[in-house]
C-alpha cells in the first residue's frame, strides 16, 4: 500500500534559493525557476553551458556548508548521497527547506508540474511518487485553459482592485471564452488519414455536427460522451439549410459548448467552410479552421492516378460542377482541350450526362480519357477508367461520393506492374 504523505499546497513568495548541482537534473529545476521569474544561485563543480541561459549567479566550486548561510530554500540536484547527508546534518542546527531531487523521503517540499498559462496556473503533484504522472495530468489541464485567458484575468484583476466583483457575470464570461468552434477537415473518410490535431480535437469537444459525407469510420472514433448532431448537408439531402446550421452552432456556443463542425475533405475547398467562418467571426465567436486532406488531391492518389506526371501532365485544375441553387457549372470544359492538363471535378457524378454532352458539343475528343473514383480510402473504394464518350453510362452505376478526373494521367495505373 502506497504511503500517504501529509502535505498542504501553498504559494510561496520569492525567497532566496540555492540550487546545488548543474547537470541535466539541475537544469530541469533551473528552467522551472527561470520561467517563474525566481532568482537563485547555482553552486556546482561542473556546469553545463545551458545553465548560463537560466542563471547569472553561478559559483563553480564544490559545495560547502558556508554556501547555505544566506539561503532559506535549498535544492540538492547533485544525485550525491554525501551532499544529502551533509544537508540533513546542517538542518539539525539551522532552519531551511530542503528538496532532494527524486528522494521524496528527504524533502520538505516538492516541485509541482505547473501549467504555463499565467496569471492562471494549475499545479499538479504526485507527492514525489511519479513526476511523469504529474506532468501528464498537468498537460491535460493545460489544454482546458483557453489561450486568451491572460487578458480575461487581467480585466478581472482590474475590476477586483476597484471593488467590482460580479461572480455570476464572471461565470457567464468564462463559459463564453471556453466555447470555441472548429471547422474540422475530416479528409477522405479513413481515420488514419486525419491530422493528429483533428483527431485530438474530435476527442475533446462537447458537440460535433456532421453530414452524409462523414464516414462511419470517422464517427466511430468519437467518444460516446460527445453529442452528435446530424445536419444532413449533402446534395439532394438538405435536411438543414446553411442558415439553420449557422444558428445551431451559435446556439451551442452560447450554452458554453465547444463545437466541431465536421467537414469532408478540407473545409475551404468547396465545403462552405469560408461562409461559416465569416458568419461566426461576425458573431464574435472564436473559430479555428483545421486543415483536412481534400478528395480533389488525394482521391486520385488512392487510385494511383497522379495529377501531374512528367511527360504526361504538367498542371491541374480543381472545379465543381455543382453551384448554389443546384446550378450546373460548365465554364471549365475549355480546360479539357489541353492534353497536358488534368481536371478534377467535384460534385459532378450526377451531372455526368450534361458534362459529356456539353464537352462533346464544345469539340472535346470523344476519346478523352476520364475516370470515376468512388469512396476513396474507404473499404468500398472503386475506380472506373473510361473515355468521355462512355462517361454518362458508367456514371449510372458508380457509387457516391465520387470525383471525376479528366486527362491522360488516368491511364497511369496501366503502367504499373502487379506485385505479389
Amino acid at each position: 500500500m502506497m504511503q500517504t504523505r501529509e502535505t498542504l499546497p501553498i504559494l510561496l513568495k520569492a525567497q532566496k534559493i540555492l540550487l546545488i548541482g548543474a547537470g541535466k537534473v539541475a537544469l530541469q529545476k533551473a528552467e522551472v525557476l527561470f520561467k517563474n521569474n525566481i532568482s537563485f544561485r547555482v553552486v556546482a563543480s561542473e556546469i553545463l553551458e545551458k545553465m548560463h541561459s537560466y542563471c547569472q549567479d553561478i559559483r563553480q566550486k564544490d559545495f560547502e556548508n558556508t554556501d547555505i548561510q544566506e539561503y532559506f530554500i535549498v535544492i540538492n540536484a547533485t544525485g550525491k548521497q554525501s551532499v544529502t547527508e551533509q544537508l540533513l546534518a546542517y538542518k539539525k542546527t539551522d532552519t531551511l527547506l530542503l528538496n532532494v531531487v527524486d528522494k521524496p523521503e528527504y524533502c520538505d517540499f516538492y516541485f509541482m508540474a505547473l501549467t504555463a498559462n499565467k496569471p492562471l496556473q494549475i499545479a499538479v503533484s504526485s507527492h514525489g511518487s511519479s513526476p511523469t504522472v504529474a506532468q501528464y495530468f498537468r498537460d491535460a489541464c493545460e489544454k482546458l485553459i483557453p489561450k486568451d485567458i491572460e487578458p480575461f484575468m487581467q480585466d478581472l484583476a482590474s475590476q477586483r482592485e476597484k471593488g467590482l466583483i460580479d461572480k455570476e457575470k464572471t461565470l457567464i464570461d468564462l463559459e463564453k471564452i471556453q466555447s470555441k468552434v472548429y471547422l474540422l477537415g475530416c479528409g477522405l473518410g479513413d481515420p488514419d488519414l486525419l491530422t493528429i490535431k483533428a483527431y485530438r480535437i474530435m476527442q475533446s469537444v462537447d458537440v460535433v455536427l456532421y453530414d452524409h459525407l462523414i464516414s462511419e469510420a470517422i464517427m466511430e472514433i468519437l467518444p460516446e460522451k460527445t453529442q452528435k448532431v446530424f445536419v444532413g448537408k449533402e446534395k439532394g439531402f438538405h435536411s438543414k439549410a446553411q442558415e439553420e446550421i449557422n444558428l445551431l452552432i451559435e446556439d451551442y456556443v452560447q450554452k458554453g459548448y465547444s463545437v466541431a463542425r465536421l467537414k469532408s475533405g478540407d473545409p475551404f475547398i468547396y465545403g462552405r467552410g469560408a461562409e461559416e467562418l465569416l458568419y461566426l467571426n461576425n458573431k464574435g465567436i472564436q473559430t479555428e479552421v483545421i486543415a483536412g486532406i481534400s478528395s480533389a488531391i488525394s482521391a486520385p492518389l488512392m487510385a494511383n492516378i497522379p495529377l501531374t506526371a512528367r511527360g504526361i501532365s504538367n498542371s491541374f485544375s480543381v472545379v465543381s460542377a455543382h453551384l448554389r441553387g443546384n446550378a450546373l457549372c460548365l465554364d471549365w470544359i475549355k480546360y479539357l482541350e489541353d492534353e497536358a492538363h488534368t481536371v478534377v471535378v467535384l460534385m459532378g457524378l450526377s451531372r455526368a450526362k450534361e458534362i459529356q454532352d456539353h464537352a462533346l458539343a464544345f469539340g472535346i475528343d470523344k476519346d478523352k480519357p476520364c475516370a470515376i473514383v468512388s469512396h476513396a480510402s474507404r473499404e468500398a473504394q472503386s475506380s472506373i477508367v473510361t473515355t468521355l464518350e462512355h462517361l454518362a453510362t458508367h456514371a449510372k452505376t458508380a457509387q457516391r461520393p465520387a470525383i471525376l478526373v479528366f486527362g491522360e494521367v488516368v491511364n497511369y495505373p496501366k503502367l504499373l506492374k502487379e506485385i505479389r
